[in-house]
């Protein structure tokens, strides 16, 4: 049977390219008990696990019984051992050893004539910790979902074991109602005609704003950056985690949030990293920072995710005059959020992206402004310690997508009393990317003598 692909879904599958996979990713160490067993007897339990849930076994197809659309129709032949795989690293087995790995994964495209998801369980490391590698379609689920999604297998009780896989059949999974339904593509093309109507004010104001400031969902002011060319299908991971105090205590005392100082972090970095290679811009880079909106005040009510156009200020010398300008800047994005519906927020956040369609379109890329320099993420993790089979998560990092015209990615996530910071980059047309990570850390420091 066939089922309908919302036309939000399909566009990462339309813009999918050799240089542009588009799907999500993430990492998760682990330091086994001392009763944990071995992986391979984990894994061997995880390929058993033949209760899989239909939205993973769904896979992508487009023909004359479509109309040349996008659906989703179930996999006759779905193997779950093509899916879950064993990895061991080479010696000497580091950290850097299993980034590398994770980048040349993530570089791969997923199989389109099977459905698209990808797990690897990966031993070998030195100091007897085994990694679990994630990857999704964004056509499936989005980098939050992805994420959950993996913590399924984990529990805050260390005496737990064989929980269920994260592909096993759970209550209301792919039911009536749920993503990609047909009950839910005509509830949303209800919402979008009831809406419709007050987009072209929406539009108007929004305009405005992006033409007078840089906070809008909409921006005309990111300058040309080396991280706004067309990409290759090279990739390069890098991950390290900071202490969530540490960056709470320098929000409190300028009266920021955790997300100000996450962005005022990697505006100082990037300005580092982009003087040592002669490559900084004149005018301050803009990121694209998704954020979650609580509108229960508002008259549609509910909660919306949209998008703001920060203001790095990577033009000033002074970190605290970098943070305060990111502030400032978020504050104003915000409240231009606020102005709109969940779904002109959506339509606003699509209009100030949409230039990012056109990079990948031969002799058009490099003819317009970017319309942001890039994206940086801060998603919110787990809050207590996990673990898999009495096995302690040590470590959530995540990996994303870099396109054309966005060459690097950062997202965030916090676990515990941790903050992780995940760089997901061209390897070619962003050098020695794990710089960043010893600028990120200079950055924080110096925020810290400067709070």
């Amino acid at each position: 049977m066939l089922l309908p692909m919302l036309p939000t879904d399909s566009i990462f599958l339309s813009v999918e390219s050799r240089q542009t996979p588009m799907h999500v990713g993430g990492l998760q160490l682990f330091q086994p008990s001392p009763d944990f067993g071995d992986v391979q007897s984990m894994f061997a339990r995880l390929i058993r696990d033949d209760d899989v849930a239909p939205m993973f076994t769904k896979r992508a197809t487009r023909s004359w019984r479509t109309a040349g659309q996008w659906a989703w129709e179930q996999d006759e032949q779905f193997d779950i051992e093509h899916h879950v795989r064993h990895n061991a690293l080479p010696k000497p087995g580091r950290v850097l050893e299993l980034l590398a790995l994770c980048s040349r994964l993530h570089g791969t495209l997923l199989d389109r004539q099977r459905p698209l998801w990808e797990l690897h369980v990966i031993e070998g490391l030195a100091d007897g910790r085994f990694a679990v590698y994630f990857k999704i379609h964004h056509a499936l689920v989005d980098g939050v979902s992805a994420q959950r999604l993996l913590q399924r297998i984990l529990t805050p009780d260390p005496a737990v074991r064989n929980l269920p896989a994260p592909w096993a059949t759970h209550p209301n999974s792919g039911g009536d109602g749920a993503p990609g339904s047909p009950t839910t593509v005509v509830r949303e093309a209800i919402e979008l005609t009831a809406e419709a109507a007050g987009l072209p004010s929406a539009l108007l104001r929004t305009v405005n704003r992006g033409l007078r400031e840089q906070s809008a969902p909409v921006s005309f002011s990111a300058p040309r950056s080396m991280f706004n060319v067309p990409i290759t299908g090279s990739r390069r991971f890098a991950a390290q985690s900071w202490p969530l105090p540490r960056i709470k205590r320098i929000g409190e005392s300028v009266g920021g949030t955790v997300n100000d100082v996450v962005l005022a972090t990697c505006s100082g970095a990037l300005r580092r990293y982009m003087q040592s290679l002669d490559a900084l811009p004149d005018e301050p880079l803009i990121a694209m920072v998704p954020v979650a909106l609580d509108l229960s005040g508002h008259p549609q009510g509910g909660n919306a995710v949209g998008a703001v156009m920060c203001n790095l200020g990577t033009h000033l010398d002074d970190p605290a005059d970098r943070l305060n300008a990111v502030r400032q800047s978020m504050l104003q994005g915000k409240e231009a959020l606020t102005e709109l519906t969940p779904l002109q927020i959506v339509a606003m956040t699509g209009i100030g992206m949409s230039p990012l369609v056109l990079q990948g379109v031969p002799g058009v890329r490099g003819m317009f402004r970017p319309p942001f320099n890039l994206i940086i993420s801060n998603v919110p993790g787990p809050r207590t310690p996990l673990y898999l089979n009495g096995a302690r998560l040590d470590g959530l990092y995540p990996l994303s997508i870099p396109y054309h015209g966005q060459a690097l990615n950062i997202t965030c996530t916090s676990y515990s009393d941790v903050l992780a910071f995940g760089l997901t980059g061209c390897r070619r047309t962003v050098p020695h990317l794990q710089r960043l990570l010893g600028y990120l850390d200079d950055e924080l420091a110096e925020l810290e003598r400067s709070a």
